[in-house]
């Protein structure tokens, strides 16, 4: 390493500049650039072999001034020793250093980076103004996986919705089926809670597929609701009745979906672990969607009656006789 003192800055010299002679003496700098035939050759002048061979040869290195005299490099620099990197990279000109690390458990990754962001890095930045830091690897990878599975969702949800809203001949209704979406990412983080896993990018894609399969249970119950609204039923006894009516069918959808799933949960081989955390999701998830659906869509339905009530829209509060078959 070599420093400019306070002398070599007395004579005028730079740090730049000395640096330039030094690299010019060891490694050349061109004189001239000339064609021959196709190929372009450069001619380099540097120092013989002979005077830049050893630590020596560059302590005994004279450097011009600005003046055009000779002094000798330890004279206007001080040389000192430090570990060197092997190989210098650089990304869109600026010097980079990869810092790299293996977690275990490797599930852990996500409060370590959560940590570092909070504390570490903040620190970095303030300690050393320009410090530029990113996240890469996995964590990089990751993030990008992220952010294009939030816009797939946000249209998946839109196409739900309109699935819904054509049938339905409803701007309302959809939204209450969907209603049970948002319970149903609440069961696949407890169930992960409650068998030790952290949410990865795995569980992520479960819970993808869940936003699409806990709007079953809504879906039959808010049909079957339709149905005793279209034979002339008040929205309360039409509520009741179709909440009773399809509970054992919701319930026991609910159970063989996550009996199915069950061996994937429990199952411990290392060959199942990639796949475990999506099962969990998909399994917890419904579970706990399906408990919830029974309790909120019912209550859904008579806030959209009261609130259709004060703009006099409601439906009949009167039950007329019906034959049913």
């Amino acid at each position: 390493d070599v420093r400019i003192s306070g002398e070599g800055l007395a004579l005028g010299l730079t740090a730049s500049e000395i640096s330039r002679q030094l690299r010019s003496n060891l490694f050349g700098t061109t004189a001239i650039k000339q064609q021959e035939g196709r190929n372009e050759v450069s001619v380099k002048v540097r120092l013989l072999e002979q005077y830049r061979q050893s630590e020596a040869d560059l302590l005994a290195m004279m450097i011009k001034t600005p003046s055009g005299d000779y002094v000798p490099l330890t004279r206007v620099a001080s040389i000192g020793r430090s570990i060197s990197p092997a190989t210098v990279t650089r990304r869109d000109g600026r010097r980079t250093v990869d810092v790299t690390a293996e977690m275990t458990p490797r599930g852990e990754t996500p409060q370590v980076i959560a940590a570092l962001q909070a504390s570490v890095l903040p620190q970095m930045k303030a300690d050393f103004p320009g410090l530029d830091i990113r996240l890469g690897g996995d964590q990089r990878r990751q993030a990008e996986s992220i952010s294009s599975l939030l816009k797939s969702c946000t249209l998946a949800l839109i196409l739900i919705y309109m699935l819904l809203a054509i049938p339905f001949q409803s701007f309302v209704q959809p939204i209450m089926v969907m209603a049970a979406i948002p319970f149903g990412l609440v069961g696949a983080y407890l169930g992960h809670i409650m068998l030790g896993y952290t949410l990865s990018m795995i569980s992520i894609l479960g819970i993808v597929a869940l936003s699409g399969v806990v709007v079953n249970d809504s879906l039959m119950l808010i049909n079957t609701y339709n149905i005793y609204l279209k034979r002339g039923m008040n929205w309360r006894d039409a509520v009741i009745r179709a909440a009773s009516r399809r509970f054992r069918p919701i319930i026991l959808t609910t159970m063989t979906t996550f009996g199915g799933l069950a061996p994937m949960i429990f199952e411990t081989s290392r060959q199942a672990q990639m796949v475990t955390p999506m099962a969990v999701s998909l399994g917890f998830g419904i579970v706990f969607a399906t408990a919830i659906t029974l309790v909120i869509i019912p209550c859904l339905c008579g806030v959209i009656e009261d609130v259709r009530g004060l703009f006099g829209n409601n439906h009949p509060t009167t039950e007329p006789v019906v034959a049913e078959g």
